[in-house]
C-alpha cells in the first residue's frame, strides 16, 4: 500500500475508535511511506446550519430558558460539529442542524462551515473515510437511484460490528411517524408565517392518533400490530386529506424542504390506510401513550443485497463482528445481510486469544426449579440463586436479564439482603453503569443495552448471571417472518435458536475482556442445563470452558483466582 496510491479504502469502526492510533503503528513498521489521511462522515444532522443557528440564538435573547442549555447553544458559534458539544438540548439541535435540504441559493454558502468540511472530506488526498452504518446505507441508495453520492468512490469496504447492519438497514428504509414529528413540521409552518396550516396539522393529526390509540391496546416498551379498524383508517385518511390540502395551499409558500417533510409524513399515513404488503405495520407509544406509527421493510435482505453486494463497479468487502457466527456456521448471518446463497463470500472464524478454559467458570445449576414465568414464585426462585452467588463471589457480579419486570422484582426482593452496593440500570442511565464502575465490590442489574457494548474489565465483573436465554421477544415483525416458514419448529430452529445464540454470545462477552481477567457465567434458565431443551444449543454458542453444576465449585474456582486485594 503506497500513500500515492489511487484506491479508496472506506472503514465503518465504532463511535469511539481513534484512527490515529493505527496510522502511526502502520508508518513505524514502513508499511506505509508517509500518514495516512482518514476522515469521519456524517449526515447533516450532526453539523451546525449558521443561518439556522442565528436565527434560534435571537429566538431565545430574551425568553428564560435553561442555562446550560442556553450555552450549549451559543458554544456552537465556535463548533460546527454537534455531536462534540454538552447539553444542548434535542430541540435545539434539530433547530440549528443544517437541514435535509440545502438551497444552493443561500447567502452563506461561501463561509459556510459544512461545506468547508464537505470539501475537504472530500479532497484527492483523503484514503480513508470512516462512518456508521446509516451513512454506508444512505451513500449506497444515492447511487443506486443516480443520485450525486454521499462518499467519494471506494474500493475496499470493512464493517465493523457487522451483525448490526440489517437493524440500520430497517431503520433506513422503514417509516415511522409520531406525534413530535407533527409538532416540528408546525413549527417550521409557523416559522413562515403559517399559524394557521400549522394549527389545522397539529389539530386533525392528534385527533387521529388518539383514534388510533383507542382502537388499539398498546402496552409499554411493546409492539402492537396494526389492525385496519374503519375507525382508524378513517380517521388517518383525514390526515391525509388534511396533508394534500396544505401541500396544495401551500406550494409557493414554503421552503421544499418543508413541502417534503409533509410529503414524507403523508406516505406514512397512506402506507397504514392502504395495507401496503411491502411492510410489516406495528404501533409503539411515545411519552404522552400517543401512537407511533410504525412500517418495517419486508425485504431487508434484498435490499441489502441491491445497494452492496451486485453493485456493478464491484468492491471487495470484509464484514466483521465477535457475533456473526452463530450456533455452527454464518447462516443466519448471511440471510439477514443479503449474502444467502451468494458466490465468492468466504467465512474465517479467528480463535479468541483469551484463555476461556483457564480462566472462565461455566456454571449451570442443577437445583434450578420449574417456574410459571412472571409469577412471584420465579422472581423468588431467581433471587435465591443470584443470592447465593453474590455471596459466593463477594460481589464483583453483573446480572444481565432479558425483562425489565423480572429485574425490577427481584432487584426489590434483594435490596435490603446483601452486605454489597446494589445498582439497577434502567433505559438510557449511563450514569449508573459509571457510579457501579467506581465500586469495588458492587452488584449491577442491568438488561436491554448493557448485553452489549459496555466494558468491565480486570476483577470490577468477577462473576456475570444471565438470568434467562435472551430469546427474542415477539412482536409483528418476528411474526410476519414466521409466516415465510412451512411450521414453527423450522422457524423456530432457522431463526429464533441463532438469533439467541447471538445475543447469548454478545452478553457472554461481558465477562472476559482482557487476558488476564477470570469470571464465573451462570446461566440460570432451566432451558440451559445439561438435559435442558437448548443445553447443546447454548453449549455450540460459547467457547469451551470449565463446567460446573454445584455452588461449591464457583466458590473454589474464586479462591483459586483472586488474591487478598479481592475481598479488601
Amino acid at each position: 500500500m503506497r500513500s500515492g496510491d489511487s484506491g479508496n479504502i472506506f472503514l465503518l469502526i465504532k463511535k469511539n475508535y481513534t484512527p490515529g492510533n493505527w496510522k502511526n503503528h502502520l508508518q513505524w513498521c514502513l508499511i506505509i511511506q508517509s500518514p495516512l489521511r482518514a476522515v469521519v462522515r456524517k449526515g447533516k444532522e450532526h453539523f451546525v446550519c449558521d443561518n439556522r443557528l442565528e436565527q434560534r440564538i435571537e429566538a431565545i435573547r430574551n425568553k428564560q430558558k435553561n442555562a446550560s442549555q442556553k450555552e450549549a447553544l451559543i458554544s456552537l458559534r465556535k463548533q460546527y460539529d454537534i455531536d462534540t458539544v454538552k447539553d444542548l438540548s434535542g430541540f435545539d439541535r434539530r433547530l440549528v442542524c443544517v437541514p435535509k435540504f440545502c438551497p444552493r441559493e443561500c447567502p452563506s454558502r461561501q463561509m459556510c462551515r459544512y461545506q468547508r468540511y464537505l470539501e475537504e472530506a472530500k479532497k484527492q488526498a483523503v484514503f480513508i473515510q470512516i462512518c456508521n452504518h446509516n451513512y454506508l446505507l444512505a451513500d449506497a441508495y444515492h447511487r443506486a437511484e443516480g443520485y450525486k453520492p454521499l462518499l467519494t468512490d471506494y474500493r475496499t469496504l470493512i464493517v465493523d460490528e457487522a451483525h448490526k447492519l440489517p437493524e440500520a438497514a430497517k431503520q433506513m428504509f422503514g417509516k415511522d411517524l409520531c406525534m413530535e414529528d407533527i409538532r416540528e413540521i408546525a413549527y417550521y409552518l409557523e416559522r413562515e408565517h403559517q399559524k394557521e396550516a400549522a394549527r389545522i396539522l397539529r389539530t386533525v393529526m392528534y385527533d387521529a392518533l388518539h383514534v388510533v390509540g383507542e382502537e388499539h391496546q398498546i402496552g409499554k416498551g411493546i409492539r402492537e400490530t396494526f389492525r385496519n379498524t374503519t375507525n382508524s383508517v378513517v380517521s388517518l385518511w383525514e390526515g391525509v386529506e388534511m396533508m394534500e390540502f396544505l401541500l396544495e395551499k401551500l406550494e409557493r409558500s414554503i421552503p421544499r424542504w418543508i413541502r417534503n417533510r409533509l410529503e414524507a409524513a403523508k406516505e406514512v399515513l397512506e402506507c397504514f390506510c392502504s395495507n401496503d404488503g411491502k411492510y410489516v405495520r406495528y404501533l409503539r407509544l411515545d411519552t404522552e401513550q400517543l401512537p407511533i406509527l410504525c412500517a418495517a421493510s419486508r425485504k431487508i435482505p434484498e435490499l441489502l443485497r441491491k445497494l452492496l453486494w451486485d453493485r456493478e463497479e464491484g468492491m471487495s468487502a470484509i464484514l466483521t463482528s465477535g457475533t456473526l457466527k452463530a450456533g455452527a456456521g454464518f447462516f443466519r448471518t448471511r440471510q439477514i445481510t443479503g449474502l444467502e446463497g451468494r458466490a465468492g463470500v468466504q467465512e474465517y472464524v479467528a480463535e479468541s486469544p483469551f484463555s476461556y478454559e483457564k480462566n472462565c467458570l461455566l456454571y449451570l445449576p442443577k437445583t434450578l426449579e420449574h417456574c410459571r414465568r412472571g409469577s412471584r414464585e420465579e422472581a423468588t426462585m431467581v433471587a435465591n440463586h443470584i443470592h447465593s452467588l453474590i455471596c459466593s463471589t463477594y460481589g464483583h457480579t453483573l446480572v444481565l436479564f432479558t425483562s425489565y419486570t423480572l429485574m425490577g422484582s427481584v432487584y426489590q426482593i434483594l435490596r435490603d439482603s446483601l452486605p454489597f452496593p446494589m445498582v439497577e440500570v434502567w433505559r438510557h442511565s449511563q450514569e449508573e453503569i459509571l457510579r457501579f464502575k467506581t465500586m469495588d465490590n458492587g452488584v449491577l442489574f442491568a438488561a436491554g443495552s448493557c448485553w452489549e457494548g459496555v466494558d468491565f474489565p480486570g476483577d470490577m465483573v468477577s462473576s456475570l448471571i444471565i438470568v434467562k436465554l435472551p430469546f427474542a421477544i415477539p412482536d409483528p415483525i418476528s411474526e410476519a417472518e414466521k409466516e415465510t416458514y412451512d411450521s414453527l419448529e423450522s422457524y423456530i430452529q432457522s431463526i429464533i435458536v441463532p438469533d439467541m445464540q447471538k445475543k447469548l454470545r454478545q452478553g457472554f462477552g461481558r465477562a472476559i475482556r482482557t487476558e488476564t481477567d477470570t469470571c464465573v457465567v451462570s446461566i440460570l434458565d432451566i432451558r440451559a442445563v445439561k438435559g435442558g431443551k437448548y443445553h447443546e444449543d447454548v453449549m455450540s454458542a460459547l467457547p469451551s470452558c470449565q463446567m460446573a453444576e454445584e455452588l461449591r465449585e464457583v466458590q473454589d474456582f474464586i479462591r483459586s483466582r483472586k488474591g487478598e486485594e479481592y475481598y479488601l
